[in-house]
């Protein structure tokens, strides 16, 4: 695995669990308000060991419920799989998170049975699909991912990063639309870390937060908005 980071705590990224967080190099996509875009850019060597977190982890048996896999783009990692099954022997709970954009690679996934949750980003409405990616336009593979979460079995939740500039209203609206009512989904606020891939990405205003929230409910009744 090519592990670019290691948070060793986090209250926040594994929803009602205490968890550490792995971060993995290289991506698929180049989403202009990317804050990870050191680990989306041409992958480094790694920089920490797998025996590292293994060690950490056999250390914080009882104390951690979880571990969360995000990057970049994790699915891109081609030993992701016995690396998640080790940590699920470990007696961790797995969370993944990913873009959605390699459906068959997910789909090994999740019937490697390595994985507890599942958070995909929606980075945008099907018309804006290639400004929010730097390019992806066929959403057919989202959609696969989509529909591979639906049936899997496993929690999930779909979420986008709302960004000015980047998204409107309508693009919420549209989003609502292409996903399903008793779908889990989160809008979530833009933070600048001030490692962006591209420019002009600014964050809407809670009161734009609210707007937004409200455009969506009107088809996901249950979304609700983070960091706001």
């Amino acid at each position: 695995m090519n592990i670019q980071g290691f948070q060793k705590l986090t209250l926040l990224d594994f929803p009602q669990h205490t968890a550490c967080t792995v971060f993995t190099g290289g991506c698929n996509l180049r989403c202009p308000f990317c804050h990870n875009a050191s680990l989306v850019r041409t992958p480094k060597p790694p920089t920490v060991s797998e025996d590292e977190i293994f060690t950490y982890l056999e250390r914080r048996r009882g104390i951690l419920d979880g571990v969360c896999i995000t990057g970049g783009e994790p699915l891109l990692q081609p030993d992701l799989i016995p690396f998640l099954l080790k940590v699920k022997e470990m007696g961790y709970l797995v969370k993944l998170d990913t873009n959605g954009m390699l459906p068959k690679r997910l789909a090994a996934v999740l019937a490697a049975g390595a994985v507890d949750y599942v958070a995909m980003d929606v980075k945008s409405s099907p018309a804006g699909y290639a400004k929010a990616t730097g390019g992806a336009e066929d959403v057919t593979p989202f959609e696969e991912s989509m529909k591979l979460l639906r049936e899997s079995g496993v929690s999930y939740e779909f979420r986008t990063t709302a960004v000015k500039g980047i998204h409107t209203v309508e693009d919420f609206s549209a989003i609502a639309r292409w996903l399903r009512p008793d779908d889990p989904y989160f809008v979530q606020q833009f933070v600048d870390s001030g490692e962006l891939l591209g420019e002009g990405c600014t964050a809407f205003s809670p009161e734009e937060m609210r707007e937004i929230l409200s455009a969506v409910q009107e088809h996901l009744p249950h979304a609700s908005l983070r960091g706001v």
